[in-house]
Parts: structure tokens; C-alpha cells; sequence
């Protein structure tokens, strides 16, 4: 598998499963993967990244069927929003991936790590405004420049939705489980999109994919009971201390 260790497999898989708890308690989460994939890999760019981001059909769905029997999905202002996001990760996602072919090494490491770092600065953002005003629905508007942004973004590095959503809708006033369960859906599309367009480019190891994947998807559930069930403090402010740490490795490894 692209020439990784017997213990960097091992390590890849259990990043897969941190990742997959990452994506339903708090939202960012999913693009550890990718870092994982990045560097214990000899992968390309684009390989990373359709490796990546094929992981995310399978947890976008069970997350989305999870917060669907958990009520956030059944409710109308939340569904109307992830409709909304789905709908722009049909235009936002093609982008992603045709700049994601053409990106170099050091080019793709700036943008995760900016991508990380993003992610980082709205979680301890939101954190710090635990009583601002709360949304039903954001305005159209705003939820579709959000949408287009993230998905495209998302098809360069080989994420989901999650990743950036959550962290960008807490951040304007919708609750956090509402956030989760729409950026559960909106990932279903971005990473349908992402992996049929690297499908066409031949830039998925699927190996490599199911290794990440299996265990990924076993940390959505944990993760999605996580978020129901025990406070999240201790979890938000070891992520944000986590993805501070790995955007500035990130830039320097680039």
C-alpha cells in the first residue's frame, strides 16, 4: 500500500477512527485522515486526496441516517438547510476536484494547513461565544456562499462537509447538533462528486481507502453518541490544540 509500514498502516487506521468520532461530536474530525494519508504515504496530491475523500460517501450517509433517528434531521429548518448545502456541493465540488489534480505537493500542504487552521480559529471562535443568539435557519444567502465555499475547498483536499461546516455554522448562531446533522448530508454530496471525478483521474488507492474507512466509519457512531451524551468542552479543546499544532506541520512539511 504505497509503500507504508506495517505500523504506519496500524497508525493510519486508528487515525481513521479518531477522525470518525471527530466527524459527529464536533464536527471537525474527518480531515485527519487525509493528514494521516498525507504523510505516512507516498501519494500524490490528488491521491491523497481521492483516497481521502471516498471514505467520506460512507460516513456522510450513516451520519446523516444517525442524526436523522436522533430528530435534528426530521426537523424542517434543519432539513431546508442541508438540502440547501447538498444542492451547492454539486457545483462546489466539481471546482475542487479539477484544482485538486493540479496542485502540487507544497501547494496542497499550504491549503490543508490553512484548512486546519481555519477550522481551528472557528471552534475556539464559537467557544468563546457560548451564549450569542442561536438561528433556526441562517439566511439563504449566507447558507449557499458557505456551501460553495466548503465544497469546493473540501474537493481540493479530500474532505467532507463537516470538517468546515459545523465549526462556520456554529459560528453564525445555528445550535451544534443541528450544524452536525447538516453537515452530515452535505458531505453525502461533496464526497459522491469528489470521488466520481478522482474515479475519472484514476487517483484512489482503494486499498488504502478501506483501511481508513472501515474504522472511520466505527468512530461516526461513537462519535454521534458522544455528542448526545457527555459535554464536549474537554473534547473542543483538545481538537482545537490538536489542529493548531498540525497546520503549522503542515505548512512546514510543505
Amino acid at each position: 500500500m504505497s509503500g507504508a509500514s506495517a505500523p504506519e498502516l496500524l497508525f493510519l487506521a486508528v487515525i481513521g477512527l479518531v477522525g470518525g468520532i471527530g466527524i459527529t461530536a464536533v464536527g471537525p474530525g474527518g480531515v485527519l485522515p487525509t493528514i494521516g494519508l498525507f504523510a505516512l504515504t507516498g501519494l500524490l496530491p490528488a491521491q491523497v486526496a481521492g483516497t481521502a475523500i471516498v471514505t467520506h460517501i460512507a460516513t456522510g450517509a450513516l451520519g446523516t441516517l444517525a442524526y436523522t433517528r436522533s430528530g435534528q434531521l426530521r426537523e424542517r429548518d434543519t432539513r431546508r438547510t442541508a438540502l440547501i448545502l447538498a444542492g451547492t456541493a454539486l457545483l462546489g465540488a466539481p471546482l475542487g476536484v479539477v484544482s485538486g489534480t493540479l496542485v502540487s505537493r507544497h501547494a496542497f500542504a499550504v491549503v490543508l494547513g490553512g484548512v486546519v487552521a481555519a477550522a481551528a480559529g472557528l471552534v475556539w471562535y464559537r467557544a468563546r461565544r457560548p451564549y450569542a443568539a442561536l438561528l433556526v435557519h441562517p439566511p439563504t444567502a449566507l447558507v449557499v456562499a458557505l456551501g460553495l465555499a466548503v465544497s469546493a475547498v473540501s474537493g481540493i483536499v479530500g474532505i467532507g462537509g463537516p470538517m468546515l461546516t459545523v465549526p462556520l455554522l456554529t459560528a453564525v448562531g445555528l445550535p451544534v447538533l443541528r450544524s452536525l446533522a447538516c453537515a452530515q448530508a452535505q458531505s453525502v454530496v461533496i464526497a459522491t462528486v469528489g470521488t466520481l471525478g478522482y474515479l475519472v483521474h484514476g487517483t484512489i488507492d482503494w486499498p488504502l481507502a478501506a483501511l481508513v474507512g472501515l474504522p472511520e466509519l466505527a468512530g461516526v457512531l461513537v462519535g454521534w453518541k458522544i455528542a448526545h451524551a457527555l459535554p464536549t468542552r474537554a473534547l473542543r479543546n483538545t481538537l482545537i490544540t490538536t489542529l493548531c499544532v498540525l497546520a503549522v506541520y503542515l505548512v512546514l512539511r510543505g
